[in-house]
């Protein structure tokens, strides 16, 4: 009895050793397949289509390659939709950060009131980015908005100009994303310890030198995550623009995620030159990541 226990052990042990590395493919193989499927698959996709003469309804006409990148490049509304989308980037990302920091000490601060402000600045995160471009659209309407009387008395679109169409994209993308930014800078601020604001308090220090020597200090990792998602999501901005202003006034909003999508579908139906342009922004979008990033590290280090 003892010599059968003794030759079946190892069999199991063998089993089992065998099952874990083959049990791990099996849990991770969904997530590699949406992977796969909806980001590797696409990404070579766009990187042919970059290299190739790709007319929208002819399909491969075969490489051209150093074409499109300086198609691309050359288009008429290329510079003045990457100033347009940098400006509109950095107002943003200024704007949400701070607000969003501001929010997060204020929830934090108050007592009373802290269920009622929390759920009153995060109700406009839960409606979609498009749904609240058509609210905002209505609101700023001269026909049917609520300001269209006042509007019309005083001579003044909301939309009409480039700087009206500019600030009141803003307003609105401030007022759909100030309380997730509040969200993610709130967790940051409750995962400082107490303790350290106890001892810093002790040692007679004022609430503005304890913001600026353990808040902001303890905060750059947060602060990383948070100005990584804003630039990335406003240097591909394109709901906001696409249904409130479509690039106008004179194509003063155009940003270039837009322009990708003109030269694809409403322009040059070229779906080449929009893959090339696709890939440019790609490789910013790494390059500027990267840089946020390492200054953060940078400055923790330091």
């Amino acid at each position: 009895m003892a010599l059968s226990l003794s030759t079946r052990r190892p069999r199991r042990y063998a089993r089992s050793a065998l099952g874990g590395p083959v049990q791990g493919w099996l849990y991770a193989a969904p997530t590699a397949l949406f992977v796969v499927a909806l980001f590797v698959i696409p990404l070579l996709l766009v990187l042919q289509m970059s290299g190739s003469e790709w007319p929208l309804l002819r399909g491969n006409m075969g490489p051209n390659f150093p074409e499109n990148f300086a198609d691309a490049v050359n288009h008429r509304l290329f510079w003045d939709s990457v100033r347009f989308t940098v400006m509109y980037t950095v107002i943003t990302t200024v704007l949400l950060i701070g607000l969003g920091l501001g929010l997060a000490l204020l929830v934090q601060e108050s007592t009373a009131w802290k269920g009622f402000l929390r759920t009153a600045f995060l109700l406009p995160s839960a409606l979609g980015l498009a749904s609240a471009s058509l609210l905002f659209y209505v609101l700023y309407s001269p026909i049917a908005g609520p300001f269209a009387g006042l509007m019309q008395s005083w001579g003044i679109t909301f939309l009409g100009s480039p700087e009206g169409a500019l600030w009141s994209t803003v307003f609105l993308i401030v007022w759909r994303f100030a309380g997730f930014y509040m969200l993610l800078l709130l967790v940051g601020l409750q995962g400082i310890p107490e303790d350290i604001y106890e001892a810093a308090r002790i040692d007679g220090g004022s609430r503005w030198q304890i913001f600026r020597d353990i808040t902001v200090p303890l905060l750059r990792p947060t602060f990383a995550l948070t100005t990584v998602m804003c630039v990335t999501g406003s240097l591909l901005a394109f709901d906001q623009f696409y249904i409130l202003t479509k690039g106008g006034p004179d194509n003063s909003t155009m940003t270039v995620v837009q322009l990708i999508y003109n030269i694809a579908f409403q322009g040059q139906n070229s779906l080449g030159i929009a893959a090339a342009l696709s890939v440019i922004i790609l490789v910013a979008l790494v390059v500027i990541n990267v840089v946020q990033l390492r200054a953060f590290r940078r400055t923790e280090e330091a």
